[in-house]
Formats: structure tokens, sequence, C-alpha cells
């Protein structure tokens, strides 16, 4: 790679070969000569398609030096043959992605490459305001490019669905949610000032920027998002309602090769529906609270809401072969444990659905997976180190990278650690928490930022 990156610092305008004929010893005989200005190869010596294989071998943690290289290797590296070459390869490399709030109500992308154990920024997300906002405050248009604020929590928000409705003007953006699709990262909808948004930002990680796309059919913020066989699927979530929030039954999927969005059925609610009485039905009001890809369908939890209470009601299955919503196993729905007021995490790793249930105390957790013989949720590791940071966006956070379940979250000294279960001597396949070693894959000090979400690119 050496020899590579040092045609970077090649100041000639050509470039001459030269060597000594063993038959003639004193005439030199001259091999070729290559003018960059006017060489559309990437590496003049060499056809494209060597070129391209050997860019494509090289650690993607390069790409944004070696796109200053010439102008031919940056349309290389950002091209999506090359993308497509690393996957035909089996040399596609799984990336962490974790959006973090700081401290100014802003969110912050990072991007982890786990061999490296090195950390890069993303640029900054573009961000929405309302129009009649943005004209009170002298500024052109709708769109005003700065970076994104505040993610404030679903069980704070959520409060407006009872007597808030002038509290929604108040609320800066927040409630936006992620989620992956052929490489690509997505942000989705949130909530600016009283408006749910519908727009769309798409990260190309080869461009390294932030892309606008079809807009959803329906605005939402909060929603919950997943990818599933070539598809982007969002369901429920909260736009604005007459006397505050209103609770979204809609869903929709995203086709990135299309580009286009398609209306799913709405979620019935089936559990919602025989509640006895109509105090009780306009009161509790239903929402999602999390989405897994699980054999193929959507599994969706959800919850009856009454401020400050959540009611679990199982959850519901949309099945995409038969465009049908069906109701979820009661052990998987019921036993689904939540994070925090109004979300619940479900990671799946190798066809298996894992959870984590925070106990009673400060500092662990447990990490569950889903039998769907027995229909119960079994305890796996019963001693995972997360600290409970009570006011946080998201306490800890769950991703399968590599095939393996990662735990992320923050220590008391703010330093966020990408964590890794290891089983030491299970000669008789028992995993207890004396015989598991959890090992810091990455870490690095944000300071005061909260977790708001994560996603792994393999690209």
């Amino acid at each position: 790679m050496g020899s590579i990156l040092s045609a970077a610092n090649t100041t000639a305008k050509s470039m001459d070969h030269h060597e000594t004929s063993g038959t003639y010893p004193n005439k030199r005989v001259k091999v070729s000569t290559y003018e960059y200005g006017s060489n559309p190869r990437i590496i003049p010596t060499l056809p494209d398609e060597i070129s391209l294989q050997i860019l494509a071998r090289l650690p993607r943690i390069h790409y944004l030096n070696l796109k200053m290289v010439s102008q031919a290797w940056k349309a290389a590296i950002i091209g999506s043959e090359l993308s497509q070459l690393r996957k035909e390869l089996g040399v596609s490399e799984e990336w962490l992605y974790v959006l973090t709030k700081v401290e100014a109500n802003k969110l912050h992308w990072y991007a982890l490459d786990p061999v490296f154990q090195k950390w890069q920024r993303l640029p900054p997300m573009p961000s929405f305001v309302n129009e009649e906002e943005s004209n009170r405050t002298a500024s052109s248009g709708f769109r005003m490019w700065n970076v994104v604020g505040s993610s404030i929590r679903i069980a704070d928000f959520v409060r407006g669905l009872f007597w808030r409705r002038n509290s929604l003007d108040q609320m800066p953006f927040c409630g936006c949610s992620v989620g992956v699709a052929d490489g690509y990262l997505y942000v989705i909808g949130g909530f600016s000032k009283a408006v749910a948004l519908n727009c769309v930002w798409r990260y190309d990680p080869f461009l390294n920027l932030w892309q606008e796309v079809s807009p959803m059919i329906t605005g939402r913020a909060f929603c919950k998002a997943t990818f599933l066989n070539g598809k982007l699927y969002v369901v429920g979530g909260v736009s604005r309602g007459r006397n505050g929030l209103l609770p979204l039954r809609s869903a929709e999927a995203f086709d990135p090769k299309t580009g286009l969005w398609s209306e799913l059925p709405e979620m019935p609610f089936a559990k919602a529906q025989v509640l006895p009485t109509a105090f009780l039905v306009d009161v509790l009001k239903p929402i999602a609270t999390g989405m897994a890809p699980y054999n193929g369908k959507l599994y969706v939890p959800q919850s009856l809401y009454s401020w400050p209470f959540f009611f679990d009601i199982g959850g519901e299955i949309y099945d995409p072969d038969l465009n049908a919503w069906s109701t979820m196993p009661d052990g998987l729905g019921d036993g689904w444990p939540a994070r925090q007021a109004g979300t619940k995490l479900g990671i799946v790793i190798d066809d298996k659905l894992y959870t984590l249930e925070p106990s009673g105390s400060l500092d662990s957790g447990q990490i569950k997976r889903y039998n769907s013989e027995e229909d119960t949720w079994v305890t796996i590791l019963p001693q995972v180190p997360v600290n409970d940071f009570t006011d946080a966006e998201a306490p800890y956070l769950l991703a399968g990278l590599h095939g393996r379940l990662h735990v992320i979250t923050k220590a008391a000294n703010n330093t966020l650690q990408v964590m890794q279960a290891v089983v030491q001597n299970n000669s008789d396949n028992a995993v207890s928490g004396e015989n598991v070693v959890w090992t810091t894959v990455a870490s690095r000090n944000f300071g005061t930022a909260e977790l708001v979400s994560c996603q792994v690119l393999d690209v």
C-alpha cells in the first residue's frame, strides 16, 4: 500500500521508465510515458480492472485519505462498482455507527472500525424547521442547514397527549428514527417544533455525505424502523393532533431500488380493542414500542400509554407475504422486557432474537434469547455490566457485529464502551456469571454526550 500512496507525492507531470538492454548494453530503452492530466486510468500503469481489485482489498478506514490522491481515485472510491466488488470478493467490512446527543442539543454520528479500533466522525445531518417558524426568525426557505437538535425521550414527549398542547410548540427537533438498507444509513422523520416531519435523509459511507431521498407518505416521530427482505420498514410513531400528540397505527415500506414508499395495512392493536369502557379507550393510547425482523416477519411489541404509565399489551406481527397483521404469541409479547418506558430493544443474530433486561441494581442487566418452541425468554448471560443512566436517551444499546452480540454503554467516567462477552471454561455448555468475561472491543470518551441509537453497516 506504501507504493500506492507514494503516487500522491509525485510532482512530475510525466513519468519515464528506463532500463538497460542486455542485447545493446550502451542503448537505453524507453518503456512508456504517461501524462497524468490526460490519462483516465486509476493507476496509470495498470488496467482499471486490476486497479479496482487493489482498491477493493484495502481497508475502508483508508478511503477518506485515498480519495485525495487524484480525481481518478476519488471517482473510483465513491463509485458503486467498488462497493459491489467488495461484496463479491467477500471483503466488505462491518462498521458500527453510533448516534449521540451532546450538551448543546445537537446530535453527532460516529463510525467505529472494530478491526483497527478507530473512530470517525460523520458530517452533521441537515435539519428541518417549520416554515412559519423560519419566517419568524428571518430565515429564508424551508430548510435550515444546522446540526439537528435534542433527542427528547418519548416518555417525556408523549405526555403531550394529555393537556399539553401548547408545549409542543416549544419542543426542539427530536424523535427521529434510524435504519439501514443496502449499505446506507437512514435518518427518518422526527418533530421540529409542532410539525411531524416526513423527510428522510440517507448517509453514503463512500461519499461521506448526507442526501435527501423520497419523503415518507406520513409525517411521524418516534417511529420504529428496521430492514427486512430488501425494504426499509417504519411503523407507528406519533404525529400532531388537535389536542396534542396523535399515536399512529400506520406503517409503510421504502424500496431503495425504486426510491418509493408504499403504505402497509394499519396495526390493529387487537388487544386494545377489548378495553371495558369508552373512558379507558379515550385515556389509554396505543403505541408501538419496538420492532425486530425475525423469521422473515416484523415483530412489533406494543403498549398502552397513560402518563406516566405504560401498560404492555403484547404485540403484533406483520407478514410481508400475506400483507397482514397477526397477534404476537403471549410469551413473546408479554415477556419482552422494556429498556425504559416506551422502548423495547430487540436484535436478531443468526436467526435468534435477543434483548437486554435491566436488573433492579444500577450496574447490571441480563441478556435474554427468545425460545420460539417454548414461547419463553431464556436468560443466557446473567450479568451484563451496564450503567443505568436514568435520564439518558438510551442507557445502553445492542448491536450484532461480526455475528456476535455487542453491548454499547457508558461507564461512570463518561467513556463509551463497545463490549463483547467471551465464555471461558465452558466444557459443560453451561453459562453463568462466573465463566463469562466481558471484553471491551473499543472505547472512547465522549464527555457528557448521551447514547441515542446505533446501527451496523456492511460495506
